[in-house]
């Protein structure tokens, strides 16, 4: 917290030491957006197959957002320029991974977005639309929201529903009675037999995505600008993945719980959090069913307003730089994500320049064709590929960044920052390579 009372460097005053808590926002977006159904799934069936033996690698994992996110934050407060304008300093190579990734990853993830958010919906309206039709306008709902929404407005959206999710999730869990005493336990490292590709999957998926890489931007748009922030972002982040450490928690002790002990299993992806409300409704009655279904939809669609926002946050930069070269253009300027000079219309407001609506649009439309057609063979193969590499991209991008002349040495990783960020970069990497290996080809 040492530089919290300097300015920063665009000359932004620093915060009051007293501001800080009520200064927190950013990371709850990031938190919640990288915490979707998908994540809960996979820690609700580590949970059903081994009891809470897993525990320590949920724990771990939140450390190592923790550290992910940090460091994509002293980035742009350190360097005032965003992280996307530091992977291009990289190399042209960077420009073009990143252009395919976020191309295709639009393409599909869109439709992913959009049918999760639609599957409580469905159950919990079962006289209603059909799913398909739940998935249309839970887009279009988030299409209008950040269209017509600055980031503040997201940000208490998110906040909304990350309570929700919250103290529906934390609920359940003290609903289900725990054992405390395995619970303990389960924080000792223990790897039984088939569990290791579980274990790193809790250590390195839940919570992290592209998302990741926009916590910088949403850091700007917040209006933290300079090191004399880093205290405030520092605390926002910790706070923020501790509450997501405690979500995972919570589906972990639920798994370990009510299915592990009743040998209990769940269809496949996101309809499995569907199969759950259906044991919770068994077991506890139709109102606890229905408020996991609530949170199951406040985890789906806080996941989606995110990626519209913070993704086409990440995009605008991206269209942006390429269209501008390699100039150099302050962090948290119209110009950082999609306005400039030239842009009138988005001069202070990138969620109103034309390369962030034109991704926000790419998100929606497009992606409504897959939840009509079977996903082409190709395209499922090529997001997989492109989405396996992320995460190692972003873990490497960073150590290479702040161990370098383009960062302030002052604010260059120090020993712990590069362990963490280190062992982050080979734990994707071999994610990866599972990732890969598991594709149809």
């Amino acid at each position: 917290m040492a530089g919290i009372t300097e300015e920063g460097a665009s000359g932004s005053p620093a915060p009051p030491r007293r501001a800080s808590r009520r200064l927190i926002g950013p990371g709850i977006v990031v938190a919640a957006t990288g915490v979707g159904a998908g994540d809960l799934v996979a820690t609700l069936v580590a949970g059903s197959r081994y009891g809470y033996t897993l525990l320590w690698a949920a724990v771990i994992g939140c450390l190592v957002k923790i550290s992910l996110a940090e460091a994509v934050g002293r980035w742009h407060l350190a360097t005032g320029r965003t992280l996307f304008e530091g992977w291009r300093s990289l190399g042209r190579w960077t420009t073009g991974y990143f252009g395919v990734y976020v191309v295709v990853w639009g393409f599909v993830y869109g439709a992913t977005a959009m049918s999760s958010s639609a599957l409580p919906l469905a159950a919990l309206f079962p006289d209603g639309p059909g799913l398909r039709t739940w998935a249309v306008v839970t887009g279009l709902v988030g299409l209008v929201f950040v269209w017509w929404g600055r980031y503040p407005v997201v940000e208490k959206a998110m906040a909304v529903l990350v309570g929700v999710m919250f103290v529906v999730v934390v609920y359940v869990a003290v609903r289900v009675a725990p054992d405390l005493g395995a619970v303990l336990a389960g924080l000792a490292p223990v790897l039984p037999d088939g569990s290791l590709l579980y274990s790193l999957g809790l250590v390195g998926g839940v919570g992290g995505t592209i998302t990741m890489a926009a916590y910088g931007y949403w850091v700007n748009a917040k209006g933290w600008s300079g090191p004399g922030w880093m205290g405030v972002m520092r605390l926002d982040n910790r706070v923020a993945y501790l509450t997501t450490g405690i979500f995972v928690v919570a589906m972990l002790i639920i798994g370990a719980e009510l299915l592990h002990s009743s040998r209990i299993a769940l269809e496949g992806g996101d309809r499995g959090l569907v199969d759950l409300g259906e044991v919770l409704a068994d077991r506890y009655g139709s109102a606890t069913a229905t408020l996991f279904l609530v949170g199951f939809f406040a985890a789906s669609f806080s996941s989606l307003i995110g990626v519209w926002h913070g993704v086409s946050l990440l995009f605008a930069d991206f269209a942006t730089r390429l269209r501008r070269g390699s100039a150099r253009v302050p962090a948290g300027g119209a110009a950082a994500a999609g306005g400039g000079a030239g842009d009138a219309e988005g001069a202070g407001a990138p969620e109103r320049t034309t390369t962030f609506r034109a991704y926000l649009l790419w998100l929606t439309f497009p992606p409504m064709l897959l939840l009509f057609l079977d996903r082409p063979f190709g395209l499922v193969v090529a997001y997989g590929v492109l989405g396996a590499f992320f995460m190692p991209f972003l873990a490497t991008t960073l150590l290479w960044l702040l161990n370098s002349r383009r960062t302030p040495p002052e604010w260059r990783n120090g020993p712990l920052s590069n362990t963490m960020l280190a062992a982050a970069g080979l734990l994707f990497v071999v994610l990866c390579v599972q990732q890969v290996r598991e594709l149809p080809w």
